[in-house]
């Protein structure tokens, strides 16, 4: 099932699709990786979603990625004597570890690590961000404020904390007894939540052992100033931009995420945009134009991957609105202005071997009648490192390897195969011609560039690289063994 765009759709799951006919559906319409929400459900339900999406990845003969989104540490306020409270601007407010219910005066702030890290001057943002309190003293059980911004407070809101780096362990107990579930399960990415340092993704990797690749999800400002030693460690990210949008300003968003976007490209690591792509399709069958643009701006940035969250997973709509970004962005890819941008923001490569191939192979591939850049790859990198150059033809990753393919059905522009494995160089060739062929990107008149690292079957020898004709014919003829 080709798709006639290379931006990947991540859809969301929940109860709005939950069934084999909703999933399979939701895959005909667009949706190239499913997301688990491990914040909603419980292990055997999440299991029979991922149950389902295997039998239609079989049914359908077609790679399926799968992310398991961790929750992460969640901090919320306790319980009022009235259920709520209104706050009033210019007021004082108390937040402190006494369990006693909360009244106008105070709440319980149950997460001693607040307190530990607070200093005179920082903030609090309470429900989203709806209310904001100033911290004018505070101490190891308390923080006494002054209400910035009021509003109504009521029981267990969301508290974030923006200004400082807060002593909590990206991984809560939940998450890692759902980081050992999801990865028994088999799916194929790991989204770590709340990250604010290195060592937390370090953290998920070790615990993860090789069983799934981790993704950051960047929504705190202290991840974007570590921005690069998060990108490091990490095998993709997120730009989550429900909580990035809460912590800065909401005008600071669209360039940090335009920076963090080009960044992951240059490190040619898979970098989804997410959060209120097409929220009003929750309710409605017709996005607002803002929506269609703000969708747009992300694939004109060269992003690898577009999400959607409750629009899929609990909206009214959520084929349509798989089937709007579907449109979008084959539109926006059809566009000249599209192409010239993204080879305007090609950045600086790296000077191996390996990346010396993938740009020679677009350069070949976009000045020539070439149909098809077919890499072969054992851990995923030459696709990557393809994927990163953004050429103007499809990219055909064939591999061995489920897990790799799986993982790289997030990766802009790439078409998975699974292939037998390869000894030689020729039989690579005609494989890859017989991919172009069936796939629906070549005929027999036509050529293809092939990389592939020889030896075969180890990572990161990418070594070689073939102009073929998609005839076996002239391929045996023609080609050294």
């Amino acid at each position: 099932m080709k798709r006639s765009r290379n931006v990947k759709i991540v859809a969301t799951l929940g109860p709005a699709s939950e069934t084999y006919e909703t999933i399979r559906a939701l895959f005909e319409a667009g949706a190239d990786v499913f997301r688990l929400n491990m914040s909603h459900g419980t292990h055997p339900e999440i299991a029979e979603k991922h149950a389902i999406i295997r039998q239609v990845e079989q049914d359908l003969d077609r790679t399926i990625g799968i992310l398991a989104d961790l929750q992460g540490p969640k901090l919320r306020v306790g319980v009022f004597a009235n259920g709520s409270e209104e706050l009033e601007p210019g007021a004082a407010f108390r937040m402190d570890l006494d369990e006693a219910e909360g009244d106008l005066s105070r709440v319980c702030l149950p997460h001693p690590e607040i307190f530990a890290a607070l200093e005179p001057g920082a903030h609090l943002l309470v429900n989203d961000g709806k209310i904001r309190l100033k911290v004018m003293s505070c101490g190891a059980d308390f923080a006494d404020c002054e209400v910035v911004i009021g509003g109504t407070i009521s029981n267990r809101k969301g508290v974030n904390v923006p200004d400082v780096v807060l002593p909590l362990a990206a991984l809560s107990e939940k998450d890692r007894a759902d980081l050992e579930f999801a990865c028994n399960l088999g799916v194929d990415w790991l989204a770590l939540s709340f990250v604010q340092r290195a060592k937390d993704v370090f953290e998920a990797k070790g615990l993860a052992d090789g069983r799934a690749a981790v993704l950051s999800k960047i929504e705190k400002p202290s991840a974007v100033e570590r921005f690069g030693e998060i990108l490091d460690a990490s095998d993709g990210i997120m730009v989550a931009r429900g909580d990035l949008g809460v912590e800065l300003p909401v005008a600071a968003v669209p360039p940090i995420q335009k920076r963090l976007v080009r960044k992951c490209r240059a490190a040619a690591k898979p970098v989804i945009v997410a959060t209120q792509m097409l929220e009003s399709m929750i309710e409605s069958p017709m996005p607002t134009r803002a929506e269609v643009s703000d969708v747009a701006t992300a694939i004109y940035e060269g992003t690898d991957a577009i999400m959607l969250s409750a629009e899929s997973a609990a909206g009214s709509y959520p084929i349509e609105a798989v089937q709007t970004m579907d449109r979008v962005a084959t539109e926006v890819e059809a566009d000249p202005t599209y192409s010239q941008i993204i080879a305007a923001s090609r950045s600086a490569k790296g000077d191996t071997v390996a990346d010396a191939m993938v740009s020679a192979a677009r350069e070949i591939a976009e000045k020539t009648e070439i149909k098809a850049i077919c890499c072969f790859t054992q851990s995923g990198t030459t696709a990557l490192l393809t994927a990163r150059e953004r050429p103007g033809v499809p990219i055909i990753a064939l591999t061995p390897l489920a897990k790799t393919a799986r993982r790289l059905a997030l990766s802009w522009g790439c078409y998975c195969v699974l292939t037998p494995d390869q000894s030689r160089f020729k039989g690579a060739v005609v494989s890859a011609a017989r991919a172009a062929r069936a796939g629906g990107f070549a005929t027999e008149t036509d050529q293809i560039v092939v990389t592939a690292g020889v030896p075969f079957n180890v990572p990161g020898t990418t070594n070689i690289l073939r102009v073929a004709p998609c005839d076996e014919r002239l391929i045996y003829s023609t080609d050294p063994e």
